[in-house]
């Protein structure tokens, strides 16, 4: 799994403002921008920063034409348009770094103070937030030293370092100051969470872009205190940045707990595709609807129609056909010829309303005794079904087959179906060969054979598997697997929400091959 595109997707959803849902009742970036605009001032005014420390804040707008717009501190005022990656979501704004931020500030402390020292080593690289500390006294580090005060948030500047995203925010610092290596630029806030400058300084965007900024030589690169006082982000409320900062927290949490666990994504989605299987076969998945024709009434229907095609010569019967019920006493009962008994002890889970529950030959025919032989030399060019076993667990097209129409092959291979390391149902379209390791399935309507086939591959079948030296499922243990049958349309609803969110979840592996 690779967790780093998965970390930078989650910052790049948050930044973009499509991580939480915005809150109109927020109050607009603007206000919160005014207000950092007014403390600064007021700073200055308290000498706690100088008239040069402020002079190129400037204020980024949208005019009447649509466009963005930047005013600076001497009244004039240039078009941006070119900087402005995307669109912000209602009541964010745009703003230089610089305008948020007091950059690479100085610390004014007693000499016999002690202080946290950071070098560059102490900085945990990545998506983490960590650092350990060394104790020194001021005299000894205030001077060739970045100066830091907590909650500073901190980014390296030098290459590999700045690409491998040491940055930081300070915390627990002793007497709540430090020093440390030359090579941070360190970013005091302003009224605005340091965490989410933290993972600002973090996303993608920030560290391409940083990149191509670099200066210097080979190897000795670092990118300048304009790239990071000049940089545009987006700005939205207080609470929200809050709320940006949780869910990012929360997020990544579970991404750590999965490398920690070393769960791969393809393991989170093929749990949770099981998930959806198991919901689906439950009758959990889709909502019921009171109009669909009861299972009982199409099940009869199946019956009929194969006994149609039995009178035709174009199936044989099969004495093992069974019928079942609820009884008067709320048990399940199977009706074999002429013979009842009781299965409640089969049954396992109570079906929605509606539903039936049935056996697989009951709606399903077998197309095993109809493969024709085909001599080895015939077989060059002609593709063999198993090598495809488990390949991606759904043949599209395939030249060569001996059948006409599109057929469910379940694999009868025990090992694969005891360890279900591949996928035991599948669908093949063309013509090609058969051999013994999977059993041709056909039925009645091509919609049926869509949901066994979701069924198969949601249950364990280790129970129907006999043979030890190679063991194997018979056509008899398939045809006894007890199937809860939903309606007709209920079928199509089932399969169709499936594919749709398999689809999405396969999109989210893709997304971050």
């Amino acid at each position: 799994m690779d967790t780093k595109a998965l970390r930078q997707k989650i910052l790049d959803l948050a930044i973009r403002g499509k991580l939480v849902p915005q809150d109109p009742n927020d109050e607009p970036a603007s206000v919160l921008l005014e207000r950092i605009r007014t403390e600064k001032q007021q700073m200055v005014k308290d000498g706690k920063l100088k008239a040069k420390d402020i002079k190129n804040d400037t204020i980024i707008f949208k005019g009447e034409d649509n466009l963005h717009y930047e005013k600076f501190s001497d009244g004039s005022v240039k078009c941006i348009e070119d900087e402005i990656p995307f669109e912000l979501p209602q009541g964010w704004e745009w703003a230089r770094i610089s305008t948020v931020c007091l950059v690479n500030p100085r610390n004014a402390l007693d000499d016999s103070l002690e202080v946290s020292f950071i070098p560059m080593p102490l900085i945990q690289e990545g998506f983490a937030n960590n650092h350990t500390t060394e104790i020194k006294e001021w005299n000894k580090v205030k001077s060739g030293f970045t100066h830091f005060a907590e909650g500073d948030v901190a980014v390296a500047k030098i290459t590999p370092c700045f690409e491998n995203r040491k940055s930081v925010i300070f915390s627990n610092l002793k007497n709540g100051y430090g020093a440390g290596t030359t090579e941070l630029h360190i970013l005091r806030t302003i009224n605005i969470s340091s965490e989410y400058i933290l993972w600002i300084v973090k996303s993608e965007d920030f560290i391409s872009k940083g990149v191509q900024a670099f200066t210097g030589a080979v190897g000795q690169q670092r990118v300048g205190k304009e790239y990071i006082s000049n940089y545009i982000i987006p700005i939205p409320s207080l609470v929200e940045q809050k709320r940006i900062v949780d869910k990012i927290n929360e997020v990544f949490g579970f991404i750590s707990s999965i490398e920690t666990d070393k769960i791969t994504l393809q393991d989170l989605i093929k749990q949770t595709k099981s998930k959806i299987l198991d919901l689906a076969i439950r009758g959990k998945l889709v909502p019921q609807d009171p109009n669909d024709e009861p299972a009982s009434v199409l099940l009869e229907r199946i019956r009929a129609e194969k006994e149609e095609l039995i009178r035709q010569g174009k199936i044989k019967r099969d004495k093992k056909e069974s019928v079942i019920f609820k009884g008067e006493d709320n048990s399940y009962y199977e009706t074999i010829g002429n013979n009842t008994i009781n299965i409640d002890d089969e049954i396992p889970f109570e079906l929605p309303e509606g539903w039936g529950w049935c056996r697989f030959l009951s709606v399903t025919i077998n197309r095993d005794a109809e493969r024709k032989p085909i001599s080895s030399t015939k077989r060059n060019g002609i593709a063999k079904v198993y090598d495809y076993y488990g390949a991606s667990g759904i043949i599209d097209k395939i030249d060569n087959f001996i059948f006409s129409e599109k057929l469910l092959l379940i694999g009868e291979d025990g090992a694969n179906l005891v360890t279900r390391s591949k996928p035991i149902a599948f669908f093949a379209n063309g013509k090609y060969w058969v051999n013994n390791h999977a059993h041709c399935i056909d039925s009645l309507k091509k919609e049926y054979l869509d949901y066994l086939c979701i069924y198969i591959n949601a249950i364990d079948l280790s129970k129907y598997i006999t043979g030890s030296a190679q063991p194997k499922m018979t056509q008899d243990n398939l045809n006894s697997i007890l199937i809860p049958f939903p309606p007709y349309a209920e079928q199509i609803r089932i399969v169709k929400a499936i594919e749709t969110a398999f689809a999405q979840l396969d999109e989210i592996s893709n997304s971050i091959a």
